[in-house]
């Protein structure tokens, strides 16, 4: 991929012209770091869980990252996820934000300026729930029933694929455009015959209110989705400084929590937002945390956000084709990885999502 050819020459160059910036960081230095979450999340105070930006809200480390700086962070949770996202970017209300694959996408498609900075939460399944008692027993079964999709968000594709494994389209189910509190509700009013959806459907089932009927169980990555750190193109320009250190506040909590003996611990940090423990453990169940938790940007992450682009396009979610090409900027990731010593951390793996990659990564 021509991501991973970049001339050697050039990343020194650009490297050298970030560790410049940063070293006149006080010259850089913005008065406000604001962070958009595609989620509505929960808790006091609100967070979110399943992704190490959530036990970078949690232990308030960007916070301690800038104390004294005279920056402050701020936090903001989008109840319209993704879509939600995109409209603060495109309006300069964020500077930086966690975003799924799809949106992002979208965004760039229409002419959205970001970089794609790190991963912030790689194969996070999506699951099929029904109404307790119901006689859908597979996705086959849904075919001319009302089935809940919240459209434009890095679900939304994947549910479109798992239909396609089962020889039915979109056109074959009459899809209900519900966020995600909407379709929890409307599951278990049974407003809906079916929903897909995330880890908070099992808080449902363990109340005996829904059953899922899928759950992905042979891991295949095609039907799973990917979040990544985004920054505004203007904002990382004007501040590399600010974004180093976030990139690197980032990169410590995804090494605390891919640390084998902190799984426990992990759970309890994500919890806050509301979501049970069982849940989270339902959800992570066979998943090795260090590599849902990795940050890095390898052929995996890259070659996930080009098929969902392909797909998006063909799909007629976007209008114009879009290239991953120069769109994901690994300098601030690299450079927080050699300066931790952290370049063989994680492992970095191929298209396919399970086999190793070597040094696959973008940037070495």
């Amino acid at each position: 991929m021509a991501l991973f050819k970049r001339n050697a020459l050039f990343r020194k160059g650009r490297i050298a012209a970030v560790l410049a910036a940063v070293l006149a960081a006080p010259l850089a230095q913005a008065d406000v770091v604001r962070i958009g979450v595609a989620t509505a999340g929960g808790g006091e105070p609100v967070t979110f869980s399943g992704s190490t930006l959530g036990i970078v809200r949690n232990q308030q480390l960007l916070e301690k990252a800038f104390a004294g700086s005279g920056t402050d962070v701020q936090w903001f949770f989008f109840k319209g996820a993704g879509p939600a996202v995109n409209e603060a970017l495109s309006n300069q209300q964020l500077d930086f934000a966690y975003q799924g694959d799809l949106p992002a996408v979208v965004g760039r498609s229409n002419g959205l300026d970001t970089k794609l900075l790190a991963a912030l939460g790689v194969r996070a399944n999506l699951y099929l729930a029904v109404p307790k008692g119901s006689d859908i027993k597979s996705i086959e079964d849904l075919k001319g029933k009302k089935v809940a999709v919240f459209r434009g968000t890095n679900g939304h594709l994947v549910s479109i694929n798992l239909l396609a494994e089962h020889g039915l389209t979109e056109r074959d189910i009459k899809v209900i455009n519900l966020d995600t509190g909407s379709t929890q509700a409307a599951l278990v009013s049974n407003g809906v015959d079916a929903a897909f959806g995330g880890r908070e459907l099992f808080k449902l089932r363990d109340k005996g209110l829904i059953d899922i009927i899928y759950d992905n169980p042979a891991q295949d990555v095609r039907y799973t989705r990917q979040t990544a750190l985004v920054v505004r193109g203007a904002y990382e320009k004007e501040h590399p400084a600010n974004v180093q250190k976030v990139v690197d506040t980032l990169v410590d909590a995804a090494k605390w929590t891919s640390e084998d003996g902190h799984r426990d611990a992990v759970f309890t940090e994500w919890a806050k937002s509301n979501d049970p423990v069982d849940s989270l453990r339902a959800d992570f169940t066979g998943v090795s945390l260090r590599d849902r938790a990795s940050p890095l940007i390898d052929t995996f992450l890259v070659s996930r956000y080009q098929a969902v682009a392909d797909q998006a396009k063909d799909e007629k979610l976007i209008r114009r084709p879009v290239s991953i090409e120069g769109w994901f900027e690994p300098v601030y990731l690299q450079t927080a990885l050699k300066t931790k010593g952290l370049e063989n951390f994680w492992t970095a793996y191929g298209p396919d999502g399970k086999q190793p990659a070597g040094n696959a990564v973008a940037g070495k």
